[in-house]
């Protein structure tokens, strides 16, 4: 997205033509020209999230708004290039990575690492932090924290392929028919034509699951995917789980969309949760370490969280488990109760 695009948008502000969604980001950017102007962020950073405003923009169009008042359109035309300077700051700004302070969950800015390397862009999260990825053919991912990704800094003509080494991360595909979008993981291979889907595969977890949100995909076990073996076919509200021990997969229904991608929201959600999931996502949400000093592990725990403190969320799970806890610096211990 360039400076005559962004222009355009600008000029479309000015005569009153701008959806909702488009008035609300254009006088955020306004808003914190001064805030924001001397943020200092990388070239590949910014053209990233200029192109997920971009999307953002003309995903849902909707009615026409009244126009705006000619300050802003001399505001526009007379300091342009410092108006889009900053409202690239302020995207760069608002989508860079967050984590909770441990205690409190309140949010302190943080950065995940961006190589470059062979063609390839490889993102590795740490505890506390997600990173959103705009991609060469417009598709977005939001990546989990604990999590590796790599993917192509170009797409070639004839496929779209990524690589989920670790973690989790949620896509949105942009539809393109001659070239298939899939998504590898150890275990599984995940293809899809236009549509938005999830897929959980952390290594220290017994499971993967590939769950969708919208269109349709097909899943297929890496070591089977040359074989006559059918794939699955997912359908909106279906998820897939693969076993990594028995090697087995089962499709189910799930609810609502936060059971999924809640974690997007800084929402901790569980669902009949084993002991390693509940540690997961504590771990990634609060950028702690859990050391469990009970023999306790065969959990099944299903809650939601939303605005809790660190605190508030172990002092509740302990309480269901019926053991207690102690937190040192960064470090959750879970013990057994006297």
């Amino acid at each position: 997205m360039d400076i005559e695009q962004i222009k355009r948008v600008l000029d479309r502000y000015t005569q009153g033509k701008c959806t909702p969604d488009e008035v609300k980001t254009i006088e955020q950017w306004f808003a914190s020209i001064n805030q924001h102007q001397t943020k200092l962020i990388d070239d590949d950073f910014l053209q990233a999230q200029l192109e997920e405003v971009r999307l953002r923009i003309h995903e849902n169009m909707q009615a026409p708004v009244k126009p705006r008042r000619n300050k802003i359109r001399t505001l526009l035309y007379s300091g342009l290039a410092a108006a889009v300077i900053a409202g690239v700051a302020f995207t760069a700004y608002r989508f860079m990575d967050v984590k909770p302070n441990n205690l409190t969950g309140t949010i302190n800015k943080t950065r995940s690492s961006k190589t470059i390397k062979d063609g390839y862009v490889e993102v590795v999260t740490t505890k506390g932090a997600t990173e959103r990825i705009v991609l060469s053919d417009g598709s977005t991912v939001v990546v989990n924290a604990s999590s590796k990704l790599r993917y192509p800094v170009k797409f070639g003509t004839s496929d779209r392929s990524i690589i989920l080494e670790e973690g989790e991360a949620f896509f949105k595909v942009a539809s393109d028919p001659a070239r298939p979008f899939t998504v590898h993981t150890a275990e599984l291979s995940t293809t899809a034509l236009g549509t938005s889907f999830n897929i959980r595969a952390y290594s220290h977890e017994n499971k993967v699951v590939v769950a969708l949100l919208t269109g349709k995909v097909k899943v297929e076990e890496q070591a089977k995917k040359n074989s006559n073996e059918a794939p699955v076919i997912l359908m909106p509200q279906e998820q897939l789980s693969y076993n990594r021990k028995s090697l087995s997969m089962i499709k189910s229904m799930f609810g609502k969309q936060d059971d999924i991608v809640g974690w997007k929201h800084g929402f901790l959600v569980f669902k009949d949760a084993s002991y390693n999931e509940v540690i997961t996502e504590i771990e990634n949400r609060y950028d702690v370490t859990v050391i469990n000093q009970t023999e306790k592990t065969a959990w099944n725990y299903t809650g939601f969280f939303k605005d809790e403190s660190l605190q508030d969320v172990i002092e509740t799970i302990c309480l269901t488990k019926g053991i207690s806890y102690s937190i040192k610096n960064d470090t959750i211990f879970l013990q057994s109760k006297n």
